[in-house]
């Protein structure tokens, strides 16, 4: 060949350099077309483009100035369009209304209430991105009062339409509100359905219909219609060990709250009577198999699981100041009984 090994190896090391500085201009060039790109974006749809929704983020905080962008998107909301489009309007609106706070709490009552007329919408897909919309603005405080004119329409459209993704959708935006009282009559007539959900195999469903049930169970007027709805005779299913821990923490935080609850002074003051599949039966009649379930998830791996099992066990024992009263609540063959 005519050359040494040496000289061989450094011809090659060059080569391999020149390769790599070529490479990287390459790259180099190819990432400067897709930032160009996004910066170009400007029809009101590429806002689901992560680079156009960092660039609007990045014009907001660096000229102090409003980018239009959801004003845009909620002009092109009033125009007709097919539901996927809709879908993807009220999309890029979500996004921005977090990316871009301030513009967001320039928004108007009408703007609100222009994608709450989103619910009405024939097609679910628009349904549940409109209801992610109006999650997104509850968190600006003036748009809480007017959002929460429109709790019964969610909760209708949650006890009539089976779609889990709209279940979540609906939910998380109710656990996001103070439910006013003018609402209780209607949480009492999808209660059933909320129970559904609760038995259904969506954790991220169960998960927001416990956390809401949960909440209501310490409204004292919602408390009986909770522990008389009816639940399947398998209900205790979720409190078992595979079940994953976000779902045992708050089945086990709704369980403390019941229990709490029953055990009131005002509630005991009342001979209530509950049906034979109802959710008091099931969790504290005289067959429920409650404390063997507890007694399994005090062992738990995650620990916050074992604190809240713990505490269902405190709250199933009744306050020492009414033990000279006559009970109002069925015999228990609970292990946890007479302070044991």
């Amino acid at each position: 060949m005519g050359k040494t090994i040496p000289s061989y190896l450094e011809q090659l090391d060059l080569r391999k350099s020149f390769i790599g500085l070529a490479t990287g201009a390459g790259a180099i060039y190819l990432l400067y077309k897709a930032i160009r790109a996004g910066l170009k974006c400007q029809s009101p749809l590429c806002s689901d483009s992560p680079i156009c929704i960092a660039r609007l983020a990045i014009e907001r905080e660096r000229h102090g100035r409003d980018s239009g962008e959801i004003r845009r998107l909620l002009h092109s909301l009033e125009c007709k369009h097919d539901p996927y489009t809709k879908s993807m309007v009220l999309h890029s609106i979500t996004r921005c209304v977090y990316l871009l706070e301030a513009e967001a709490s320039a928004c108007t009552l009408d703007d609100i209430n222009l994608i709450a007329e989103m619910l009405d919408d024939k097609d679910n897909s628009v349904k549940i991105q409109a209801l992610n919309a109006l999650k997104a603005f509850s968190g600006i405080r003036k748009f809480r009062l007017v959002i929460q004119e429109h709790c019964i329409k969610v909760l209708e459209l949650i006890s009539t339409i089976w779609d889990m993704e709209l279940h979540v959708s609906g939910l998380r935006l109710l656990n996001s509100l103070p439910l006013p009282d003018y609402v209780h009559p209607q949480l009492r007539r999808v209660m059933p359905a909320l129970m559904e959900i609760i038995q259904s195999d969506c954790v991220l469903a169960q998960v927001q219909a416990v956390r809401l049930l949960s909440y209501l169970s310490q409204k004292n007027d919602l408390l009986y219609d909770i522990l008389n709805c009816q639940v399947r005779p398998n209900f205790l299913c979720l409190l078992q060990c595979s079940q994953p821990g976000s779902l045992l923490f708050e089945v086990l935080v709704f369980a403390e709250r019941l229990s709490e609850g029953r055990n009131a002074n005002h509630y005991r003051a009342v001979k209530w009577h509950y049906n034979e599949q109802s959710l008091h039966e099931a969790l504290f009649g005289d067959e429920s198999r409650l404390a063997d379930r507890l007694l399994s998830l005090v062992i738990h791996p995650e620990e916050e699981v074992q604190i809240q099992a713990c505490k269902v066990i405190v709250s199933l024992q009744c306050p020492q100041d009414l033990g000279c009263r006559p009970s109002v609540c069925r015999p228990s063959h609970s292990y946890f009984k007479n302070g044991e």
